[in-house]
């Protein structure tokens, strides 16, 4: 039987990446996955593509807030319940959010705003939804960056704290309503942005401090996402699990010693095929 059989659940920005695979992951294992996105004719080929599940685009524009409730409005319409939210929209501007006397502080208070500000208003209009059903799961996407802070930049790394404190929030809040709240903290992830974004040099380097010696996956993600939206984690709230391969775990000499030794052993090229 699969494990989320008869669940409706909710992926915000899910086109791609991440979002896309989570949403995959979910219908896989017999949830109707709604996908809030901006463009619906061209998600919609992409589900038509998986015709033996059901992956359904709904309206969603993270810099439209109206749609945060419109959205959540047409799944109640369509399904009447809403068992499982994941949000992973998230957004960074890195060509303006530096260190702290350098960063752009409009563009600072923005990602606050988008990021903080989309995991509050959308749990806020699924929450009672959520309560009127008998309860659900709540999956905040967050990033190792919002527990190890970076020499470079602050307002992401900022704003993913907060979504780490405001899983925590929800958590302890709507317990009582049997409503779950946890967070997955993804690590360096080889996403088509993040591949196509990053220097060969950065991921270098930043592979160096990885133990387990790999870019993580999408779909690593999307397992932990599984594991927070059906029963096998039904005993487990405000948890904030990393999903980063051991990245931060460990002593800062570690890429002295060893890490940079082996990732001189592995191209990009072969990081990028083990994906």
């Amino acid at each position: 039987m699969k494990k989320l059989k008869n669940k409706v659940a909710l992926v915000t920005s899910a086109t791609r990446g991440i979002g896309f695979a989570s949403a995959l992951k979910l219908a896989e294992n017999g949830a109707t996955v709604y996908l809030g996105v901006r463009r619906l004719e061209a998600t919609q080929e992409i589900c038509n593509k998986y015709p033996k599940l059901k992956m359904i685009p709904v309206y969603f524009d993270a810099y439209k807030e109206e749609t945060y409730k419109t959205m959540v409005e047409e799944v109640i319409k369509k399904e009447g319940k809403l068992d499982i939210l994941v949000n992973n929209f998230g957004t960074g501007r890195p060509e303006k959010d530096l260190e702290l006397i350098k960063t752009d502080e409009e563009v600072f208070f923005e990602i606050l705003k988008a990021n903080i500000g989309s995991v509050y208003s959308i749990s806020k209009n699924v929450i009672p939804h959520m309560i009127k059903s008998g309860g659900g799961s709540i999956v905040n996407i967050s990033s190792i960056g919002g527990t190890i802070p970076d020499i470079s930049r602050i307002g992401y790394g900022v704003s993913k704290s907060g979504i780490n404190n405001i899983t925590q929030q929800i958590s302890m809040q709507y317990a009582r309503h049997n409503i779950r709240c946890n967070a997955v903290l993804p690590g360096l992830t080889a996403t088509d942005a993040a591949m196509d974004n990053m220097p060969e040099e950065f991921i270098n380097s930043f592979l160096s401090h990885i133990p387990l010696k790999r870019m993580g996956k999408p779909e690593d993600i999307a397992n932990a996402v599984l594991f927070f939206a059906s029963d096998d984690s039904s005993y487990i709230t405000g948890n904030i699990m990393e999903v980063a391969g051991g990245y931060g775990i460990g002593t800062p000499q570690y890429a002295d010693f060893v890490g940079r030794n082996e990732v001189q052993k592995l191209s990009l090229k072969k990081v990028a095929n083990d994906m």
